[in-house]
């Protein structure tokens, strides 16, 4: 059973030996998130960090809106698997979203193919960007295609496209620090600054927006289908 640690307490280190999964070992000692054993590894969410859980194609489009010009880093971690794209934000994000959706206005009637994954949840752990069959690496692995905000073309996106769950921008150890969060009366915008992750509140307007763009845009596809399958009539 995963215990829930304060945030601000490492995790005790466990050896890596022949018994344990190294996936496993190197989020835990590494990264200090919590995971559950198996196959595949999950890690427990809710301790360090929430997930948003959004459609892949909503959050391509969404990621070119918190490119950071200027600023080094990585952006906070972003992960696919299948069709489905991975935000990972600050812990106790999941609990806002409800709110937040009302708030902005795109609660019900809506209902958005938005979902948060709070305490208590589970998430497949990519395997660590660069590892290979015994244990992660560097970057520039698989997973590693996306860190600017463009569609993968390597390994990892085959590999999702597999069942596989795999990093686009991968996580690295103090990445709590650039979890997008709750900033004083959204005075942060979508893309932070510098110094600080993206404003909470701004991200998940995005997110919506795009969602909500790919529905119409399928919608009035699907539309355009019918009509041009339908006879013409003549009276």
């Amino acid at each position: 059973m995963v215990g829930i640690l304060s945030a601000g307490v490492p995790l005790p280190r466990r050896p890596l030996t022949p018994g344990h999964d190294e996936v496993g070992l190197w989020y835990e000692n590494v990264l200090g998130w919590p995971t559950v054993p198996g196959v595949p590894v999950r890690l427990a969410v809710g301790v360090r960090f929430d997930v948003l859980d959004v459609p892949a194609e909503a959050g391509y489009a969404a990621l070119e809106h918190w490119e950071r010009p200027g600023c080094s880093g990585r952006g906070f971690p972003v992960a696919l698997s299948g069709d489905r794209m991975w935000l990972l934000v600050a812990e106790g994000s999941a609990e806002e979203l409800p709110g937040l959706l009302e708030w902005l206005e795109w609660g019900a009637p809506l209902e958005l193919d938005l979902r948060a994954i709070g305490a208590g949840g589970l998430l497949e752990a990519p395997r660590p960007v660069g590892s290979g069959a015994g244990g992660p690496g560097g970057r520039g692995g698989a997973g590693s295609a996306v860190a600017d905000g463009t569609r993968p073309r390597g390994t990892g996106a085959r590999n999702s496209s597999q069942g596989a769950a795999v990093w686009l921008r991968p996580p690295e150890p103090g990445a709590e620090a650039s979890l997008p969060t709750l900033s004083a009366m959204g005075t942060r915008g979508v893309r932070g600054d510098c110094a600080g992750p993206p404003d909470l509140v701004r991200l998940v307007n995005t997110v919506a927006t795009h969602i909500h763009r790919v529905r119409l845009r399928r919608a009035s596809a699907a539309a355009a289908v019918r009509t041009e399958g339908q006879p013409l009539a003549f009276s």
